[in-house]
């Protein structure tokens, strides 16, 4: 039987997008490969947010080229939109897909895999995620002065609520119990359908159709953060405990510049009100180091931001320019300098962190269970407020819901035991 891998790069959507390329090609008879090296064929979906994710996904071309020269490379996603004749040209590449052309992937992915790729249509081999990703929304409207994703991705297009739903239903009843409701700019779901709807109204739809499912969002961005939308974070049982903003930086001036104007204080704001309403959810953020023309007081304000607020953890990254964005071509703050401001944040992170986990040493959690190692007892679970938890041994298979007591919590790692 014909096998295929595939390695994605990016995004919480990009991740969805994988999600149903793999699901699709076991439903046509493919057998997954989770490792890359022995697939026949390999699906790179790939990210072209900065130069630097540029870099890595042509690295990783060049090295299935060299590892598995047998196998035949299809390469999808964001930079196969932005530059598909320099995909094209790298070895071992056998078809580049733009995202025009994606839909075709799977007959793509049929016809390289030679005669008797394709049998009969069977229950595809759901061990590429233990979690379920939906992409509900696509593309985005704005204009941030550091980001080339709306040039790849086109306008925002939400998937209608009803079709959104059968998508949620049909993965619950398959046995996965935590679906990732994903988006390239997944606050603005639902504003250019016919109704017009919001996010809060998809999710107020979806109460009470998700089974034995729990739903968690991907990244929101704070200034469409209404009380509806709270409300509905914080009211219903089945959505995670977890927000993750997309805040980017504290500083007013900074995020004129990013092109991301908000009023002063309004995250802040927000992040109190979450933390008062869902004192045991995990609050996080992407906070940005080192933009262009961010001023040491500018960072200064977002380190603060960091240690007073509700913040739980933070995912912190240097500015990296991104050639034909505005930001790119404006006075760069040097390279040394933006590194060791990430690494000031991450140090701060890490401790919110740490003393976030630490909270709840003694206490169950509802977790699903995300990787098992081969032949081993133990496995890893993630709570609903987003906690990895190692236990050392679990009788649950992956997907499955379990209750977790957090037992001890080090700096890199918690650990705990199933208890139900």
């Amino acid at each position: 039987m014909v096998s295929f891998a595939i390695r994605n790069f990016g995004c919480r959507a990009n991740q969805a997008d994988a999600f149903a390329w793999a699901d699709a090609l076991g439903r046509s008879g493919l057998r997954l490969e989770r490792d890359w090296a022995r697939g026949d064929v390999v699906v790179v979906n790939s990210c072209t947010l900065t130069a630097r994710a540029d870099r890595d996904v042509k690295k990783f071309i060049r090295a299935v080229a060299r590892e598995n020269p047998a196998s035949r490379i299809v390469v999808a996603g964001c930079y196969a939109e932005r530059a598909p004749a320099d995909l094209a040209a790298l070895p071992g590449v056998a078809a580049v897909l733009p995202r025009r052309a994606e839909p075709d992937l799977v007959e793509r992915v049929l016809e390289l895999g030679g005669p008797g790729a394709r049998t009969e249509e069977r229950a595809p081999d759901d061990a590429f995620r233990a979690r379920a990703f939906l992409r509900v929304q696509d593309g985005c409207d704005n204009r941030c002065a550091y980001c080339i994703v709306p040039g790849v991705r086109g306008p925002s297009r939400s998937v209608p609520g009803d079709t959104v739903a059968a998508s949620v239903a049909d993965l619950a009843r398959r046995g996965f119990r935590e679906i990732v409701l994903a988006g390239i700019h997944l606050s603005s779901y639902g504003e250019e359908l016919e109704p017009r709807t919001s996010l809060a109204g998809l999710l107020a739809g979806l109460r009470g159709r998700t089974g034995p499912a729990r739903l968690r969002l991907t990244s929101l961005d704070p200034r469409r953060m209404d009380d509806a939308l709270i409300g509905c974070i914080v009211s219903d049982a089945a959505i995670c405990p977890h927000v993750h903003l997309s805040l980017q930086h504290a500083s007013a001036g900074t995020l004129r510049l990013m092109g991301r104007p908000v009023e002063p204080g309004r995250a802040e704001a927000i992040l109190e009100r979450l933390g008062r309403l869902a004192p045991d959810a995990a609050i996080g953020a992407d906070l940005m180091a080192g933009f262009p023309g961010e001023t040491e007081s500018d960072f200064e304000a977002t380190r603060a931001l960091l240690e007073r607020s509700a913040l739980t953890y933070a995912h912190v990254f240097p500015y990296s320019p991104r050639p034909g964005t505005p930001a790119a071509a404006r006075p760069q703050v040097p390279a040394g300098l933006a590194a060791g401001r990430a690494r000031a944040l991450r140090r701060v992170a890490a401790m919110k962190d740490y003393r976030f986990r630490r909270r709840f040493v003694g206490r169950e959690l509802e977790a699903v269970v995300i990787d098992r190692p081969a032949g081993g007892a133990g496995a890893e679970v993630l709570t609903g407020n987003f906690i990895k938890v190692f236990v050392p041994a679990c009788a649950a298979p992956r997907r499955e819901l379990v209750r977790v007591a957090v037992r001890r919590v080090l700096p890199l790692r918690t650990e705990g035991e199933v208890v139900a």
